[in-house]
């Protein structure tokens, strides 16, 4: 990832090979701006934001023995990658109630199909909120004077004499 793939203006960054083959947009939290922000500071648009302790460039694999460190370190049994993390990332967003649209959004799915198979089921209030948000009043309830539908007790024969 390149300086330049970071917008401090927008807070998004550029994720230029995606699983897709096709640029997507990532947005930051505050926090992750930040991050980027002090990352990117004083750095040309061409420069990597990402190297090694060495200056060189990550592989595809060398990202495995640092987050195992870093699992190690904070004591997460078993340790997560960055594949975890993404879901992590999915996950908090469906509970937080955010629309399973802008989450696909956010991870890059082409649709909402994906990402309601893997994250609806952790916002079980989405269905609900989403029907009362939208289904109109019908006009059923309120001043409406309603009177109660109890059995008439039959009489008998006698008592209507």
């Amino acid at each position: 990832m390149l300086v330049a793939d970071f917008n401090a203006d927008t807070g998004v960054i550029t994720v230029r090979e995606s699983k897709a083959g096709k640029p997507r947009h990532v947005v930051l939290t505050d926090e992750g701006q930040r991050l980027f922000a002090s990352l990117t500071a004083g750095k040309a648009g061409s420069d990597r934001i990402f190297t090694r302790h060495d200056g060189g460039l990550w592989g595809k694999s060398h990202q495995l023995r640092p987050m195992l460190a870093a699992c190690g370190q904070a004591k997460i049994k078993p340790a997560v990658s960055f594949h975890v993390l993404r879901h992590t990332h999915g996950s908090t967003l469906a509970m937080r109630g955010v629309p399973m649209g802008v989450i696909a959004e956010q991870l890059g799915h082409a649709d909402t199909r994906m990402t309601e198979k893997h994250y609806a089921h952790l916002a079980p209030s989405y269905v609900a909120a989403t029907i009362r948000a939208h289904f109109p009043t019908l006009g059923i309830t309120g001043d409406a004077k309603i009177t109660s539908m109890k059995p008439r007790r039959r009489r008998n024969r006698r008592e209507a004499l």
